[in-house]
């Protein structure tokens, strides 16, 4: 039963490039201590690598899952991520709003923000903004679409933004950690964050922990470049304080 159960763990992370340990925990019927000692044998055995609340396939990261996966994975921590990271925006802010379905979710809740502009290379992000108030000023950046987020990037899209400056930008992450930084899949969209980050005097990175301890293909930034972290309450405290510890300010969406 044990190597079959690990065998099995193995098929799945093979399969899906992640697993959780309380979807583990429900499909074997069996304990968290237990599933935390197969993961851990695993990992020690190079077929994963840990992360908090469950593993990821070994070594770098370079296929993002499709968006439609994403649009559903952790809704509610989502939308609480998003509703926490709306109230960081003030009336007359101008914002830097990239891709991604937390992005997104955060552009749904900004309907009661009077005279925000936002400047965002994600042609969902803008429509988002346009329904919820349509009082918002919105510039859609241009470039080449791509499909499934139906964002945009390349150089004219770069070319773009090197003429915008914002007061924050609210940005997605592929994965996160102390060493690596800030990550992502999409090498052109990667790009367009960097200039996103350059241009704006606060960084607010929207992610659900999941992506704490994944590391995706493409670096970003270091995480001495992000001035605020929203993240749902699942992140342990003793990780949330490793980012402290490194002057980032760690917001809980409870």
């Amino acid at each position: 039963m044990l190597q079959e159960r690990r065998s099995k763990i193995i098929q799945k992370i093979q399969q899906n490039s992640v697993v959780k340990v309380s979807d583990l925990m429900e499909e074997f019927g069996v304990s968290i201590e237990t599933i935390r000692r197969d993961l851990e044998y695993l990992e020690e055995n190079n077929y994963l690598k840990r992360v908090y609340g469950g593993a990821v396939k070994k070594g770098f990261n370079t296929q993002e899952p499709t968006y439609k996966r994403r649009e559903v994975e952790k809704e509610d921590e989502k939308k609480k991520i998003a509703a926490a990271a709306a109230e960081l925006v003030s009336d007359g802010d101008t914002l830097f709003m990239d891709v991604g379905t937390t992005v997104l979710e955060t552009a749904r809740q900004l309907g009661s923000k009077k005279r925000i502009t936002v400047i965002t290379n994600s042609t969902l992000t803008a429509q988002a903004l346009i329904e919820v108030n349509p009082e918002n000023r919105v510039i859609l950046l241009g470039g080449e679409l791509r499909n499934g987020d139906l964002s945009v990037s390349g150089y004219l899209c770069d070319n773009s933004l090197e003429n915008f400056y914002a007061d924050k930008a609210i940005i997605g992450a592929g994965g996160i950690t102390i060493e690596s930084g800030i990550t992502d899949y999409h090498l052109a969209e990667a790009n367009t964050r960097r200039l996103m980050i350059r241009h704006s005097d606060q960084v607010i990175i929207v992610a659900d922990s999941s992506k704490f301890g994944v590391i995706a293909m493409n670096r970003v930034c270091p995480v001495s470049d992000i001035h605020t972290i929203v993240v749902d309450d699942s992140l342990p405290e003793k990780e949330a304080q490793r980012y402290r510890d490194k002057g980032l300010r760690i917001c809980f969406a409870r």
